[in-house]
C-alpha cells in the first residue's frame, strides 16, 4: 500500500513526522494480512482487511474513527469484531460499513443526518437494515443531493429513492453536494449541485431527481467517481471521461475551465486505464500496463505525490515504480455492491431490480447496448432456469413462491408506470416466460394482472416494450397470442363466475387490449400471421349480432352498454364472424333506410301528398333480353341513400315474387353478360384462369361503376357471385398494395420471368434479358395506336425498382381509369368502417366465396322434397356416386347447382342444396334450378345409371343456365 498527501491528523497511517508526503510512500502496516479496500475520508481513512475487519486513523473530533484511541496509526474498530464487513466508505467526517448479511453501520459525525439513524448526535457504531435492491438516500438536502425531489427538505433516516426503482444499480457515489448511480449496463445518473457542470448534463442547473447522462449511454461506463464538484467515469475499454469544476485543473484536459458534457481525457488515448479515484480537487487513474498511477489537479498538500507543489492540469505520473501484481478491474464483479450473503429468497424474487440484473446478454457486451430496441438480457437464460425451476428437485421453491405470492403480491403490484430507465423494463421479458402464466388456475392471480401493469405503462415505456416484442423469436411471440386468446375463451366461459361483475369487465377488458397491443406489434414484426389472433370459439360463445348492435348503439351514446364488446377488437374474429358483422350491419342500415322511407311516405299522407312517397326497397325492373342496358338505367334513377334499402328485382313480364332466388338469378345473369369478351372490358388470362381490367376497352366508364356496384351489392344483399378475380383486386380495395406474389397468381410465367430477374446474380443483364423490357398496349382508336410504353433497365442496381414499376403498370398505371369507376361504385354500397376490418383474402371469400369443403355437412344439411327423404334408395345412390367423385367432378357439380364451384364464407353449413324428386323417366338428366340450389332429380333406379346421368349433366353445363 502506497501513500501521499495530508498527514496532519495521521490519517495516511505512517504518523505524522512528514506532513506533507510530496511522494509516494510505502505502508507496511498490514502487509502480508491482506488488505481489501482503502476508504479517504476529509481527514481520516479506514482499512478493510480481507478477513472483515475494519481499521481507522486520521482526525476523531466527531467520532469518525469508531473507537477513542489515538489516530496517528491504523487502530481496529473493536465494535464490529464479532462482524464480517464487506464494503466500507467514508464521508468528511463520519464512516459507514456493511456487512456480509446487508446490515449497514454507521458512525461519526450526524448533523446533516448523514448517519441515517434519526438523530443528529454524534454516534459511535449502530446499525440498521439493508433492503436487497433498493437505493437510500439519507442526509443533506440543499442541492436535492438526496434525488427526493425539488423541495424535501434533509432526511434524518433513510429514505427509498423510488425514481430509480427497479434499475439493477452496480454503483453509488457521492460527490460534495452531488450524487451518482451506475447501472449493469452502463447507465449513468446523477443529480444534486450541477454549479461547474458536474452533472454532465450540459447546463448548470441543480437537479433534486436522478437524471440520465445520455451522452455516457454509449460508452460502457463501468465505474464513476465523485470529487467535491467534478466527476470522472471510467469505461470498459479503459477511457476516461471527466467533467465539471476544472479549475485546479483536476479534469486533465491541460486548462482549468469547466465542463459541462463529459469529455475524454486525451493525453490517456492509447492506453488503457483500470482504476480511478476522485479527491476533493483533484483526479487519480491508474494503468496496469505500465504500472504507472497519474495524477492531475490540485497539489496543495502533495496529493499528486509528483515530489513536488504546484497544480497539475494534464495526467502526470506519480513518482514510484512500485506498483506491480495483481489489480481489482472495475466492471468485473459490479453486483458485489448489491448481494452479501444468503439474502431470503422470497424478498430477492420479489425485487424487480433483481431480475433486471440477472439473464444480462454477454456475448460481444449486448447488454451495453441496451437502448429501446435491444433489452440486453438472453430470454434463452430466462427459460432455461424456468425449465430447471420446474423440476421436481425444486418443487418446494416453487410452492413456497406461489404460497408466499411472491408475484401477485409483491412483484407484479410494484411494476411502475414509468420505469425510469429501458434497464428496469426487462422485468416485463422476463415474466412473461414465467410457465405459471398460461396455467389457467393463474389466469385471475397472475396473467391478467401482469398484463394490467403493461398497459399501464406511459407511452414512452409502453412503446419500448413494443419494440422489444417485435425482435423477440416466433416462437415466444406466439406463446403470448396463444395464451391470451385462451384467457378470453377462459373469461367467456367459467371466468364470470369467478369474479363480480366489475372485476370481471376490467379483466376481460384488460385482456383484449393486451391482445390489441400485440396484434399492432404483429403489424410491424409479421411474427404470425394475421389469423392466428382468430379465435375460431367466439362464434360458438357469443351472439356476434347482438354483440355488434351493442357495439353499435354504444359508439353513437345511444345507449350505456358495457364497454366489453368483442366486436371492438376485429382481429380476434375469424372471417364468418367479421361477414355475421358486415351482414348485421347491412341490415341494420337497410332498416334504417326502411324506416326513413316509411317515415317520409306518413308525413307525405299527412299533407296529402302520397305521390311523393318513396319506396323502402331499392326495386329494380329489368327485361332479360337488355339486362344491362336497364340496370344502368335503373340504378341511375336511384340516390346513394336508396341502394342501402333491401334488393327487390323484378323480371318485366314475370310474376315470381323475389324471395332471393330472383336475386340471385339476377346477380349471375347480369355479371355473366358483363364479363362477356365482346365488351372487351376485361383481359382472360388464359393460363390462370383469371380476369383483369383491359387496358383497351371499348366502353364507357360507367359501366366499370356498374360492375363496382353490383359486387357491392352482392356483398349488401349476401349473395356469393362468381367473378374470376386475382386477390390483387381485394387488396387494392383495402389500400394494401400487390406484390410480386399477386403478379404470380395472375400471369405464373410472366412474373416468373420478374422472379428470375430478381435472383439473377450476373453483371450482363441486358444482354442476358434482351437488351431491354418493354410493355405493349393497344389503344383506343382515337388515341395513338399501337403505343408502346417502354420500361428500360439502366443497370443490374435498378432491377428491383423495374420490378416494382413493371407491377406498378399492370396493377394500376395501365387501367386507373377502370379501376377507380369500379372502385367508387364498389365503396358507394359497401364502403365503410367495418370493410376495412376484412383481410383482402376474406374479403375476397365473401364475394365470390371460398374452398373450405366440407361435403359430409353438404349431405347433411341437404332438404328433400316430394318423395324423396334422406332415406329414400335413389338418394342413397345419389350420395354414394357424389362421394365417389373425385374434388374437381364435385367441384364441377356445385358449379352446376349454385352457379358457383365455392362456397359462402359461412361455410357449407350455411349452404342448403335441395333435392326435389320428378316424374320424368331415368333417360332424362338432372335439372338445376340454379337460383334456389334446386336439383331435379328423377328416380334412377341403379347407381350406373345415375352416375352416367348426373356425370353428363355436369360436364355439359356451360355458365349459368335456367330451366
Amino acid at each position: 500500500m502506497l501513500c501521499w498527501g495530508n498527514a496532519k491528523d495521521g490519517q495516511l497511517g505512517i504518523g505524522m513526522d512528514r506532513n506533507p508526503m510530496f511522494e509516494p510512500r510505502n505502508c507496511l502496516v498490514f502487509s502480508g494480512r491482506g488488505l481489501k479496500e482503502v476508504a479517504c475520508g476529509g481527514q481520516h481513512s479506514m482499512f478493510l482487511l480481507q478477513d472483515g475487519s475494519v481499521y481507522t486513523c486520521g482526525a476523531n473530533c466527531c467520532g469518525q474513527l469508531g473507537h477513542d484511541k489515538p489516530g496517528t496509526s491504523p487502530e481496529l474498530v473493536g465494535a464490529l469484531d464479532t462482524q464480517k464487513i464487506t464494503v466500507v466508505s467514508s464521508g468528511r467526517a463520519h464512516s459507514m460499513a456493511v456487512n456480509e448479511q446487508g446490515q449497514v453501520f454507521a458512525w461519526g459525525a450526524g448533523e446533516g443526518g448523514q448517519l441515517g439513524l434519526g438523530t443528529a448526535e454524534v454516534a459511535l457504531v449502530l446499525c440498521g437494515n439493508y433492503w436487497y435492491g433498493q437505493l437510500f438516500t439519507w442526509g443533506q438536502n440543499t442541492s436535492g443531493q438526496l434525488g427526493l425531489g425539488k423541495g424535501e427538505p434533509s432526511k434524518l433516516f433513510p429514505h427509498p429513492l423510488k425514481s430509480l426503482a427497479g434499475i439493477p444499480l452496480a454503483q453509488i457515489t457521492a460527490g460534495g453536494d452531488h450524487s451518482f448511480a451506475l447501472s449493469l449496463s452502463g447507465a449513468v445518473f446523477g443529480w444534486g449541485k450541477n454549479r461547474a457542470g458536474q452533472l454532465g448534463l450540459n447546463d448548470k442547473q441543480d437537479r433534486a431527481v436522478p437524471c440520465h447522462i445520455k451522452f455516457l449511454r454509449s460508452q460502457k461506463v463501468v465505474y464513476i467517481s465523485c470529487g467535491d464538484e467534478h466527476t470522472a467515469a471510467l469505461t470498459k475499454d479503459g477511457g476516461l471521461f471527466t467533467f465539471g469544476d476544472g479549475s485546479w485543473g483536476q479534469l486533465g484536459h491541460g486548462s482549468t475551465n469547466n465542463e459541462l458534457l463529459p469529455r475524454r481525457v486525451l493525453e490517456l488515448m492509447g492506453t488503457e486505464v483500470s482504476q480511478i479515484t476522485c479527491g476533493r480537487h483533484h483526479t487519480l487513474a491508474f494503468v496496469p500496463s505500465s504500472g504507472m498511477v497519474y495524477a492531475f489537479g490540485c497539489n496543495s498538500h502533495g496529493q499528486l505525490g509528483t515530489g513536488i507543489l504546484g497544480d497539475v492540469r494534464s495526467p502526470f505520473p506519480v513518482k514510484t515504480s512500485l506498483l506491480t501484481g495483481h489489480f481489482h478491474r472495475p466492471g468485473k464483479q459490479r453486483c458485489s455492491c448489491l448481494v452479501y450473503g444468503q439474502c431470503d429468497i422470497i424478498v430477492q424474487l420479489s425485487s424487480t431490480a433483481c431480475w433486471n440484473a440477472s439473464f444480462l446478454d454477454q456475448s460481444d457486451d449486448t447488454h451495453f447496448k441496451t437502448n429501446p430496441k435491444i433489452p440486453g438480457i438472453d430470454l434463452n437464460s430466462v427459460r432455461l432456469l424456468f425449465e430447471i425451476l420446474s423440476k421436481p428437485a425444486f418443487s418446494g421453491l416453487l410452492e413456497q413462491v406461489l404460497t408466499n405470492s411472491v408475484f401477485e403480491s409483491l412483484l407484479i403490484p410494484q411494476l411502475p408506470h414509468s420505469p425510469p430507465d429501458v434497464e428496469a423494463m426487462r422485468i416485463y421479458l422476463i415474466l412473461s416466460e414465467y410457465p405459471a402464466l398460461q396455467d389457467s388456475r393463474n389466469y385471475i392471480r397472475l396473467t391478467i394482472p401482469l398484463a394490467m401493469a403493461i398497459l399501464r405503462l406511459d407511452a414512452n415505456p409502453s412503446k419500448v416494450l413494443d419494440n422489444w416484442w417485435c425482435f423477440v423469436d416466433d416462437s415466444v411471440f406466439t406463446r403470448m397470442v396463444d395464451m391470451y386468446k385462451s384467457i378470453v375463451v377462459f373469461m367467456l366461459t367459467g371466468g364470470k363466475t369467478l369474479l363480480v361483475p366489475v372485476f370481471y369487465e376490467n379483466y376481460f377488458l384488460a385482456t383484449l387490449r393486451l391482445l390489441e397491443k400485440l396484434h399492432k406489434v404483429n403489424l410491424k414484426a409479421h411474427h404470425v400471421e394475421y389469423n392466428r389472433f382468430y379465435i375460431p370459439d367466439i362464434t360458438s360463445l357469443v351472439d356476434i349480432q347482438e354483440d355488434y348492435l351493442k357495439w353499435f348503439l354504444s359508439k353513437a351514446e345511444i345507449s350505456d352498454f358495457p364497454s366489453v364488446n368483442l366486436c371492438a377488437y376485429p382481429f380476434i374474429l375469424n372471417a364468418q364472424a367479421k361477414t355475421t358483422m358486415l351482414q348485421t350491419d347491412a341490415e341494420l342500415q337497410m332498416q334504417m333506410a326502411v324506416s326513413g322511407a316509411n317515415l317520409h311516405n306518413v308525413f307525405m299522407l299527412l299533407t296529402l301528398e302520397p305521390h311523393l312517397a318513396r319506396n323502402p326497397y331499392l326495386v329494380l325492373h329489368v327485361r332479360r333480353n337488355h339486362l344491362v342496358s336497364d340496370t344502368l338505367r335503373e340504378l341511375t334513377m336511384y340516390s346513394d341513400v336508396d341502394l342501402k334499402k333491401p334488393l327487390k328485382v323484378i323480371f318485366d313480364g314475370e310474376e315470381a315474387v323475389d324471395a332471393g332466388g330472383v336475386t340471385k338469378e339476377f346477380f349471375l345473369l347480369l355479371l355473366k353478360e358483363l364479363m362477356d369478351p365482346v365488351y372487351g372490358m376485361f383481359t382472360h388470362y388464359k393460363e390462370s384462369n383469371l380476369l383483369w381490367f383491359s387496358d383497351k376497352c371499348f366502353v364507357e366508364q360507367n359501366w366499370f361503376h356498374l360492375i363496382g356496384i353490383i359486387c357491392g351489392l352482392a356483398i349488401y344483399n349476401s349473395t356469393v357471385v362468381d367473378l374470376h378475380f386475382p386477390l390483387a383486386l381485394y387488396k387494392k380495395l383495402l389500400d394494401v398494395s400487390p406484390m410480386l406474389e399477386d403478379f404470380k397468381e395472375l400471369s405464373p410465367t410472366e412474373a416468373r420471368s420478374l422472379q428470375q430477374l430478381l435472383d439473377y446474380e450476373g453483371g450482363d443483364v441486358e444482354e442476358t434479358f434482351l437488351l431491354n423490357f418493354a410493355v405493349r398496349c393497344s389503344c383506343r382508336a382515337e388515341q395513338i395506336n399501337d403505343q408502346t410504353v417502354y420500361l428500360t433497365l439502366l443497370c443490374v442496381c435498378f432491377r428491383k425498382e423495374f420490378v416494382e414499376a413493371y407491377l406498378r403498370y399492370v396493377f394500376s398505371d395501365s387501367v386507373s381509369e377502370q379501376y377507380s369507376a369500379f372502385s367508387a361504385g364498389f365503396l358507394k354500397v359497401c364502403g365503410g368502417e367495418i370493410l376495412s376490418l376484412f383481410q383482402p383474402s376474406e374479403l375476397m371469400a365473401m364475394v365470390v366465396g371460398n374452398n373450405n369443403y366440407n361435403w359430409e355437412e353438404m349431405e347433411k344439411n341437404a332438404v328433400y322434397k316430394g318423395e324423396y327423404t334422406a332415406t329414400h334408395p335413389t338418394v342413397r345412390l345419389f350420395w354414394e356416386v357424389f362421394h365417389e367423385f373425385p374434388l374437381e367432378k364435385k367441384k364441377q357439380f356445385l358449379l352446376f347447382l349454385t352457379g358457383s364451384d365455392r362456397i359462402p364464407i359461412h361455410g357449407m353449413e350455411s349452404l342448403r342444396i335441395i333435392i326435389q324428386s320428378t316424374t320424368a323417366e331415368e333417360h332424362y338428366l338432372p335439372v338445376a334450378h340454379t337460383c334456389y340450389n334446386l336439383l331435379d332429380m328423377p328416380r334412377y333406379q341403379t347407381k350406373e345409371i345415375l352416375r352416367r346421368r348426373l356425370t353428363q349433366a355436369v360436364e355439359q353445363y356451360e355458365g349459368f343456365s335456367l330451366v
